[in-house]
């Protein structure tokens, strides 16, 4: 029933209620590029196994890690995103409120000038315009908190988004250089039939450039103000 419940939801917010609803179509296709990511990972380290060359196989399960952290990544996205969803439904839910305010005020209004055409000499206007007085007051005060939350909670929620862009590249950029090393230690020169490349003994170097990614990874700090 979400389509009806959006359907009836007043103009000022509606807006924000179809991008806040498309943000998490968004974020569930990250942490489904996440799962399948870490899947490929499982699966380039298992078909590896299978080659029955140690070089390849030591190097496509190192490989493997590398992916899954990418995969890690996606999730983190996805989590960041969510936040940043939570802080814009700060501003659609105060567009909600102000929704009623608006209308008590076009309503009264609009009563107003029925019955100075139908009736103008009708006691009710006395009683109406004071109404209206009460109106506008409270619809000034609910469109200045409007505004005031609205400036406010878009800057944050975009200033935690593009934080959260950041973080993804430079860490993703961390794993693809780590992961283009690994792929260094891989002796790809052809062999002639019969010949065999040589026993893979770069395992130590292998492991190290795992640590090193580990580790640059928890040093890694945003300089974003």
């Amino acid at each position: 029933f979400a389509s009806l419940r959006a359907s009836t939801r007043p103009d000022l917010s509606r807006r924000l209620f179809r991008l806040i609803k498309s943000e998490n179509h968004v974020i569930t296709a990250y942490n489904t590029a996440a799962h399948e990511r870490q899947c490929i990972a499982t699966q380039l380290s298992e078909w590896g196994e299978s080659t029955g060359d140690d070089a390849v196989s030591e190097l496509s399960d190192k490989l493997g890690v590398i992916l899954a952290e990418i995969g890690g990544l996606e999730e983190g996205f996805a989590t960041n995103l969510e936040g940043c969803r939570t802080v814009l439904k700060t501003i659609r839910n105060t567009e909600s409120s102000v929704g009623p305010s608006r209308e008590n005020r076009a309503r009264i209004l609009e009563d107003i000038r029925r019955l100075e055409y139908k009736e103008p000499n009708s006691p009710r206007l006395a009683i109406l315009e004071q109404e209206l007085v009460r109106a506008e007051a409270e619809n000034l005060v609910a469109e200045a908190q409007l505004t005031n939350i609205t400036r406010a909670k878009l800057k944050e929620a975009y200033v935690k988004h593009f934080a959260a862009v950041v973080e993804r590249a430079e860490k993703q950029a961390i794993l693809a250089r780590h992961g283009r090393r690994m792929l260094e230690l891989l002796n790809d020169e052809p062999v002639v039939p019969g010949d065999m490349h040589e026993p893979f003994e770069r395992e130590g170097e292998a492991r190290q450039i795992l640590n090193d990614a580990e580790e640059e990874l928890r040093q890694w700090t945003s300089d974003i103000e």
